[in-house]
């Protein structure tokens, strides 16, 4: 049996991805701060036939929560395969000057630290079992590309998700590790759903955006996880059809 670990797993994509790799047939060791979300969780993607769940709740900002964790798992199943690093916040909003430090440092904390943190466990357990090797993917966004407006934070965030898949995939060549980031754009979850309301826009409007179903993201994941580790898929970027992204700004 396949084993993966999907961090932010209760609710939006990482409960689409959980849905998606249980119905697979993989193992998977659900990560988040709330009990109650990651039973839901488990509970609607329970199926006839889907891998078995660890719930786990994790701080993933905490270097011994995390590492308890993947020792959970590793107790468990034996083995890591998969990590799904999605766990992430939209952090503060306005110009630069108007952000808080504390806000500023709380969104560090979660979307560059804690998927250090996670990616670090993972690639210690996918390097030390036998046989070695593993994927990592790991949630960027199309931020990680081109900001909205006011959004230094979640930005400057992204654009360091990027340099540490490199950084991940580059290290763990030797060791068959494999580092994919995925860069999502208005999938319709939760966090996006003032997109179709209305969002401001590079030249001051304010419009809305078309979104798209986490389904298709979490097939796609799905697809990356089961590819044989002599394929690498280090980037792929999937958008709702016909949001501001390509012509940003």
């Amino acid at each position: 049996m396949p084993v993966a670990v999907v961090t932010g797993a209760g609710s939006g994509l990482g409960r689409a991805i959980t849905v998606a790799l249980r119905k697979a047939g993989y193992g998977v060791a659900l990560l988040g701060r709330t009990a109650s979300t990651l039973e839901e969780t488990a509970a609607l993607s329970a199926a006839p036939g889907s891998g078995p769940v660890l719930v786990l709740p994790t701080d993933v900002t905490s270097a011994p929560a995390v590492e308890r964790a993947f020792a959970t798992v590793r107790d468990a199943w034996g083995r890591v395969d998969v990590l799904v690093n999605n766990a992430g916040r939209i952090g503060p909003s306005g110009l630069v000057d108007e952000i808080a430090v504390d806000e500023w440092r709380a969104t560090v904390e979660v979307n560059l630290t804690g998927m250090f943190l996670c990616a670090r466990a993972a690639f210690a357990a996918m390097r030390g079992q036998s046989p070695s090797g593993g994927r990592i993917i790991n949630n960027g966004s199309i931020s990680a590309h081109a900001p909205r407006p006011g959004s230094a934070a979640y930005t400057a965030t992204k654009h360091a998700i990027t340099g540490l898949t490199k950084a991940l995939s580059l290290d763990g060549r030797a060791f068959g590790i494999r580092c994919s980031q995925v860069d999502i754009g208005n999938a319709a979850t939760p966090m996006t759903t003032a997109m179709s309301e209305g969002v401001p826009q590079a030249d001051g409007s304010v419009r809305p955006e078309p979104t798209f179903d986490p389904r298709h993201v979490a097939e796609t994941v799905v697809h990356v996880a089961r590819l044989p580790l002599d394929v690498d898929v280090p980037f792929f970027t999937m958008t709702a059809a016909g949001m501001p992204f390509l012509g940003r700004g």
